[in-house]
C-alpha cells in the first residue's frame, strides 16, 4: 500500500510542478522590487573602477535557468540567505550555481527510480518496489545535503588562510604607519604587498572606497561582513574609534596581530593534538586486532576439545 501511495504522490508533485513550469504566476510586487534591488546592487558593484572582481564560477545552460529560477524564488519569499551568501563569497561561487546543484542532485535521483527498479528486476533479486524508491530517497536525501556540508568545509578553510593574511596585513600597516605614513595610505600600501586572493580582496574593497567616497575602516568593515571575517569587522571598529591617534593605532594593530598568531598558534596545537590522539587510537585498535588474530585458533582449538 505504502508504494503505490509513494508513487501517486510522485506523479501528483511532478505534475504540478510541470503545470508551474508552463503556466508561472505573476510575479508580484515583493518579488519584482527584489529583483530591481538585486540588478541594482550588482550594476554598483560591476561600475567601480579599479575593482577586480572575483571570478566566480561560469553557470550555462539547465544549471543557469533553474539557479535563477531559484534565486528569484528565494527573493521574493525574503530568505537571506546570509550564512550561504557569505561562504559562496568567500568561496567565489554564484548563489545560482550552488541552488541549482541543490534542486538537481536530489531530482536526478529521484529520477533514477525506474532504473534501479529495472535492475532489480534484472536481477531476479525478488524486492519489492518500496527498497529501491528507499533507496533513491535516501540518495535524494543525501545529494540535498551534500552541497550544503562541501560548500561549510571550503568556506572554513578559506577564512582560515583569509585569517592569516590578515595577521600579516596588520604587521605591515603598523610598518607603514612607523615610517610616518597616515592610516589611508598605509592600509593601501599594505594591501599592495601580496598578490594572494585575500590580500587582493582588501586591496580591491579599499580602492572602491577611495572611489566612493567611503573611509577605509568602513570597506574593511562591509568586506568582514560580506565574507563572515569577525577580524576584519573589529579592525574597522578599532580603526574608527581611534583614526586620529597613528601612535594609539599602531600599537593597537601590533596587539592585533601578535593576538592572531598566538591564537592560529594555539588552534594549530590543538589540532596537532587531535591528530596524534586519533593517531594513537589506529595503532592500539591495530594491536588489539592482531591480537585477537593470534588468539583465536588457539582459543577454537580450547573449544572444539
Amino acid at each position: 500500500m505504502t508504494g503505490p501511495m509513494l508513487a501517486g504522490a510522485l506523479v501528483g508533485a511532478g505534475l504540478y510542478l510541470l503545470v508551474r513550469a508552463l503556466f508561472p504566476a505573476r510575479p508580484g510586487l515583493a518579488a519584482r522590487l527584489a529583483a530591481f534591488d538585486a540588478a541594482r546592487r550588482r550594476d554598483l558593484e560591476d561600475a567601480r573602477a579599479g575593482r577586480i572582481s572575483p571570478t566566480l564560477e561560469r553557470v550555462g545552460g539547465l544549471r543557469a535557468k533553474v539557479g535563477r529560477e531559484l534565486a528569484r524564488y528565494c527573493e521574493s519569499r525574503g530568505w537571506k540567505l546570509r550564512s550561504v551568501r557569505a561562504d559562496l563569497a568567500i568561496t567565489e561561487r554564484s548563489l545560482e550555481g550552488f541552488l541549482a546543484t541543490k534542486f538537481l542532485l536530489p531530482a536526478a535521483a529521484l529520477l533514477f527510480i525506474p532504473v534501479v527498479v529495472a535492475y532489480f528486476a534484472l536481477l531476479g533479486a525478488g524486492v519489492s518496489f518500496q527498497v529501491p524508491v528507499w533507496i533513491c530517497v535516501f540518495f535524494a536525501v543525501l545529494f540535498f545535503f551534500f552541497p550544503d556540508m562541501q560548500l561549510r568545509q571550503e568556506a572554513a578553510g578559506r577564512r582560515q588562510d583569509f585569517r592569516h593574511v590578515v595577521g600579516a596585513f596588520l604587521d605591515l600597516v603598523s610598518m607603514n604607519l612607523a615610517g610616518g605614513r597616515g592610516v589611508p595610505e598605509a592600509l593601501m600600501t599594505a594591501s599592495g604587498v601580496g598578490d594572494g586572493w585575500a590580500m587582493s580582496r582588501i586591496r580591491d574593497a579599499l580602492s572602491s572606497a577611495r572611489i566612493t567616497g567611503q573611509t577605509p575602516w568602513q570597506a574593511l568593515g562591509r568586506l568582514g561582513d560580506e565574507l563572515d571575517i569577525a577580524e576584519l569587522r573589529d579592525l574597522a571598529g578599532a580603526l574608527a574609534l581611534v583614526a586620529d591617534d597613528g601612535a594609539q593605532i599602531r600599537k593597537s594593530l601590533s596587539a592585533r596581530a601578535a593576538s592572531m598568531r598566538s591564537r592560529e598558534l594555539s588552534e594549530l596545537e590543538g589540532k596537532a593534538g587531535e591528530r596524534s590522539q586519533s593517531m594513537l587510537v589506529a595503532q592500539l585498535l591495530l594491536c588489539a586486532a592482531f591480537l585477537v588474530f593470534l588468539a583465536y585458533p588457539a582459543l577454537m582449538r580450547v573449544m572444539a576439545a
